[in-house]
């Protein structure tokens, strides 16, 4: 088989080999039974490998799904969840012990920096830094980091860490290096090749990217040695240390928290991931031709992009992913047209949320960044006139034009 992209998407499931259907069945049990009451307590045990016990921590339908995506990052093992925010919230919190500390990046998803202030009441500190230098991040490691923490292009400022300086960094000092790859998506980055050794995908948004199915997914790269972390529970340290992380993550962050993927959305989520190459070579062309005739209009101070040349990380774009996805911000000269200007505009859905077929807009400040206020907001550079736009699949000049009446 060819090594396209594309191809493999299409033939990644290889359909329901009991059925002939082409696409993989939904297993709705919850329950699955053993022949052996030995090869139950093997599942319980980790000793009965391939096999389904409860469907909290997986099923048939769940192991397809996560089998797809490791191929996808190149990684040993993924699973996934109900939500990205429930992978990343398990990732936290089955990796992490009261006095651990963070590096994370300062511009990430606001929902994300929401988690951290919880991680922070239950006493796991994070330090918010500028990701673009290595040395800021150098500059805030202490004996009781655990873990480095960035998104490959931040939402909703697009602006873009030193993945590869980062990386560097975490192999030196033997940290845990954790990747959210959501906005490129596997398609445009392998987060793996920074030196990685988990990386998030948000698989509601540009792997599944029909805005119908809810999930997340967290996966093992290879890249980091887990006989050296810590955090590792006694009962987990048996056998290979290369599974020990993902083994604690299932155990706690299925089993024990049930942030579960239905086999539905599992469905879902793989049927959209067939498309995942066109419909983001589509979105991202479309992006950067909006982006161009904002940029140049009179009413808009300013267009974020990694792809326009004016973007403080354009290079690191061209270099690393060979585009821009589907995300972009722009900021009104004057912000008090904010509401209107939105409400003018007849194609983009005023909605939250990310990489829809359809394009969404929404203003950044007064809702998803609203809760941690005007300050915050301001460190982050996240004007009172920004505007986040996720790029659907409607015609560029459709988009324009609609663009230019709002803003007339």
């Amino acid at each position: 088989m060819s090594d396209a992209l594309s191809t493999r998407l299409v033939h990644a499931t290889g359909g329901d080999a009991q059925s002939g259907g082409v696409h993989t069945a939904v297993h709705p049990s919850v329950q699955y039974a053993h022949a052996r009451v030995e090869d139950l307590i093997g599942v319980f045990q980790g000793t009965h490998k391939g096999a389904f016990n409860y469907a909290r921590q997986g099923t048939p339908t769940t192991a397809v799904l996560e089998r797809v995506v490791t191929e996808l990052e190149g990684g040993v093992g993924s699973i996934s969840f109900a939500t990205g925010m429930a992978g990343l919230s398990a990732l936290f919190l089955t990796l992490l012990k009261t006095g651990d500390h963070i590096v994370s990046s300062a511009r990430v998803f606001g929902n994300t920096n929401s988690l951290f202030q919880t991680l922070e009441d239950l006493g796991i500190s994070v330090s918010r830094v500028d990701a673009g230098d290595v040395a800021a991040v150098r500059a805030a490691v202490r004996p009781e980091t655990r873990l480095v923490f960035v998104e490959t292009i931040a939402n909703p400022s697009t602006r873009i860490p030193d993945l590869e300086g980062i990386g560097a960094l975490c192999r030196e000092l033997g940290l845990l290096y954790v990747v959210d790859n959501t906005v490129t998506s596997p398609a445009l980055c392998q987060p793996k090749r920074f030196g990685a050794g988990l990386v998030m995908n948000s698989l509601t948004k540009t792997l599944a990217g029909h805005g119908e199915a809810l999930g997340g997914a967290v996966t093992d790269t290879g890249c980091f040695d887990w006989s050296t972390y810590p955090n590792i529970f006694p009962a987990y340290r048996k056998g290979d240390a290369a599974g020990w992380g993902l083994q604690q993550i299932r155990k706690k962050g299925l089993r024990d928290m049930g942030g579960t993927l239905s086999s539905e959305a599992a469905h879902r989520i793989l049927v959209g991931m067939e498309t995942l190459e066109l419909r983001l070579q589509r979105s991202s062309d479309t992006a950067l031709a909006l982006a161009r005739h904002l940029a140049a209009h009179p009413a808009i101070a300013a267009v974020h992009y990694p792809m326009l040349e004016s973007h403080p990380e354009h290079q690191r774009a061209r270099d690393w992913f060979g585009s821009g996805s589907w995300m972009m911000a722009f900021e009104l000269r004057d912000a008090a047209r904010l509401n209107e200007v939105i409400n003018r505009l007849r194609l983009p859905l005023k909605a939250t949320g990310l990489a829809d077929t359809r394009t969404l807009i929404i203003p950044v400040a007064p809702t998803i960044f609203w809760e941690m206020g005007a300050e915050a907001r301001a460190t982050m550079g996240i004007a009172d006139g920004l505007v986040r736009l996720s790029v659907g699949l409607e015609a560029a000049e459709d988009l324009v034009a609609d663009f230019d009446q709002a803003l007339a």
